[in-house]
């Protein structure tokens, strides 16, 4: 490997470099802002003339357009997201919440590839001990999986380098180290680092190369935004520990959609996978209940159908309280305030509590009109049939706006029994073709999809 590496402390407001380390920039004035950076050897300048051929570039057209190689896990739903398995050479963070299933989707990864690929799993949080008996648990028995206790990111590349494993999975970046730095293990520096050496060891030597990531108190990805950029393929698991449900999204991939997503349910035998998400979210859901009503959004290709719950009571407090699990808080604000400027309908005094069952997150405008027409269900206190499906976006003035693919949408609805469906009427001229088994009601406004659920 390289020799002694050599760091510096730079300002991260104004840029100055200082050997040491100091609580206040003496250039300029700024407080905590010296971060360890290693600085690249210097090296003699080079004579360049107008006939140096050091640097070639080569016409697009004569590169190859073969596609890449890609292993196919055996996952569905893992290699849907990652756009077909996993591509040679790649880097790919895996991060999400801790307890979430990213060890376990790692091991049951080792159990689905094929018997011949060799994989080496590095752990600077476990013993070796402590992944057997995961294994065991999760039933994996694979001859050529190979464990490493260690978190030296140095001897690790260097065992890469002379085993030249088929894959390599690193749990988790933030315990990796370069003895080198003499910051401590999860700091930025050594974050940064230790993923660039592995970037090179599985770039040079086109090994794939699985790194899990931990998640700060927002929930965003530990250590720098750098580490996202360095990375091929970013994907994150939402849900929550207490709920069976996870969605594996990828917010990154140069070698994919970023709009597909897995869904899995975590049982005692590691995370299945989902392959009908809409039946699994729907089948606990009340019938004949006020504040209900089904949504339909689309994640990637998938439309997905999933229950909005909706809870309004008289407050107790001085200020009415807003509650929304699933659902974007201001969103919620901003429906609230349509249904009373343009409806008529008063949540001023009154406690609103929006759920959206499943542990799943409604973020496409989309599902605004199911919300919407829970919320007066839930005022009213009438009940929304069961066999009605809404969705649509809901403008400012109360107007439906039209949303994508609605005819996937319907079919999905029709194929799950459902007989009614509300949607924006500048929808309707796109669903040509649709079975009859369902009723598709156009409103162009949200005044006309309540008159439609409240009879």
């Amino acid at each position: 490997m390289a020799g002694k590496i050599k760091t510096a402390y730079v300002c991260t407001n104004c840029g100055c470099m200082s050997a040491k380390w100091s609580g206040k920039c003496n250039n300029c004035g700024e407080w905590n802002t010296l971060e360890e950076t290693v600085i690249q050897p210097e090296t003699k300048s080079k004579t360049y003339s107008s006939t140096a051929s050091f640097i070639k570039a080569i016409s697009i057209n004569d590169i190859s357009s073969e596609f890449e190689t890609r292993t196919v896990i055996g996952i569905n739903e893992l290699d849907r997201v990652l756009g077909g398995g996993i591509v040679n050479g790649s880097v790919v963070l895996l991060s999400g919440d801790p307890g979430i299933g990213k060890s376990t989707i790692l091991l049951q990864i080792c159990d689905k590839l094929p018997s011949n690929i060799r994989i080496l799993y590095v752990s600077g949080e476990e013993s070796a001990m402590q992944i057997k008996l995961r294994a065991q648990r999760l039933g994996v028995f694979n001859a050529n999986l190979f464990i490493m206790a260690d978190n030296d990111t140095q001897a690790i590349c260097e065992y890469i380098l002379a085993e030249k494993p088929d894959l390599v999975m690193i749990d988790s970046i933030q315990t990796m180290q370069i003895s080198e730095l003499s910051s401590s293990a999860g700091s930025i520096v050594q974050v940064r680092e230790s993923t660039n050496m592995f970037l090179r060891v599985a770039k040079s030597n086109n090994i794939p190369i699985f790194i899990v990531g931990h998640v700060n108190k927002g929930g965003d990805i530990a250590g720098p935004k750098v580490l996202e950029h360095i990375v091929d393929t970013v994907l994150y698991f939402e849900g929550e520990r207490n709920q069976s449900y996870r969605i594996l999204r990828a917010i990154k991939n140069r070698f994919g959609s970023t709009n597909e997503i897995g869904v899995f349910e975590m049982k005692e035998t590691g995370l299945c996978q989902v392959e009908n998400p809409s039946a699994a979210i729907l089948s606990g859901r009340a019938y004949n209940v006020s504040g209900s009503c089904i949504a339909c959004i689309l994640e990637g290709s998938r439309p997905i159908l999933s229950e909005v719950q909706a809870l309004v009571t008289s407050t107790g407090f001085g200020n009415a309280r807003r509650v929304a699990t699933g659902f974007d808080y201001n969103r919620l604000n901003m429906l609230l305030a349509v249904l009373e400027k343009r409806i008529g309908l008063h949540y001023s005094n009154r406690d609103v509590y929006v759920n959206v069952a499943g542990g799943l997150r409604l973020d496409e405008p989309a599902a605004d009109l199911a919300v919407a027409l829970s919320l007066v269900s839930g005022l009213r206190d009438t009940v929304i049939s069961d066999d009605i499906i809404a969705f649509g976006e809901i403008g400012l003035s109360g107007e439906l706006r039209s949303v994508s693919r609605p005819l996937d949408r319907v079919k999905e609805a029709a194929r799950l029994g459902f007989k009614t469906c509300i949607l924006p009427k500048s929808c309707l001229k796109h669903l040509k073709g649709i079975s009859d088994d369902i009723n598709v009601i156009g409103v162009s406004s949200l005044k006309e999809a309540i008159q439609q659920i409240i009879l």
